[in-house]
């Protein structure tokens, strides 16, 4: 099966060679987890292989410097590879309705990964002030229906980044906005974790044919992920 490199080695071996090209990866967890940076990583990886990238920005979570720092700790031009990236912005809920609909001109043979950071903050301000739950959420539904028919007819992987929230009843267990929707629309579930030591931690809770609660551990630094093994780093992109 045909893959797209992470950008990361180590998160390359736990995935098996990458994020599968027909199908739609969510990667979730809380703020300051890691979710924009495995999508820098993964953006910067595919615009050097000269494919172009569409980055759905809604909380303008993408950062030049961040996306520069990352590019020229592998000798890269990071100027020549934005011309590579194709960024929507919406900033309500109806513009991102509408950004879904400029996909359906702008999808083509020379794109070679969507990105969506983060599928949850427009819709959690929309459900916030429209009475009708119903609608947002059949709203929601449908774009994330277009993004698997993409990914499954175009063969181009879709990566989502996702929020979580706190459930008040049972404080150990994780939900990730938008619920069922998500779940059922993501062949692989990627949960970030931060923990005690300051490092994340990557678990595989969905996936097709690879074991759920598979997981590594990386650090985040200046130049790109240190991976982490038994207390010792080793440099990965």
């Amino acid at each position: 099966m045909e893959k797209l490199p992470t950008g990361s080695r180590i998160l390359d071996n736990l995935l098996d060679g990458g994020y599968e090209n027909d199908i739609v990866t969510t990667i979730y967890g809380p703020a300051g987890s890691g979710k924009t940076n495995l999508c820098l990583l993964c953006a910067m990886n595919t615009a050097r292989g000269r494919k172009k990238v569409i980055y759905i920005d809604t909380e303008n979570n993408f950062s030049i410097e961040r996306f520069k720092q990352i590019c020229e700790s592998i000798s890269q031009n990071y100027a020549k590879l934005l011309n590579n990236i194709v960024f929507l912005r919406p900033a309500t809920f109806d513009e991102q309705k509408k950004t879904f609909e400029k996909l359906k001109d702008i999808v083509n043979d020379k794109i070679g990964l969507i990105i969506f950071d983060s599928v949850a903050m427009l819709y959690r301000l929309e459900i916030g002030k429209n009475e009708d739950v119903y609608e947002v959420n059949k709203a929601l539904g449908m774009q994330l229906a277009y993004l698997k028919e993409i990914a499954s007819k175009k063969h181009i992987p879709i990566l989502i980044t996702n929020q979580v929230y706190a459930d008040f009843e049972n404080k150990d267990k994780v939900n990730i906005v938008g619920g069922d929707l998500l779940k059922y629309s993501s062949k692989c579930l990627l949960e970030l974790q931060i923990t005690p030591s300051g490092n994340r931690r990557c678990i595989i809770k969905k996936h097709r044919h690879l074991p759920e609660n598979s997981e590594i551990t990386f650090k985040i630094v200046e130049g790109g992920i240190i991976g982490t093994k038994e207390g010792k780093g080793f440099r990965l992109f």
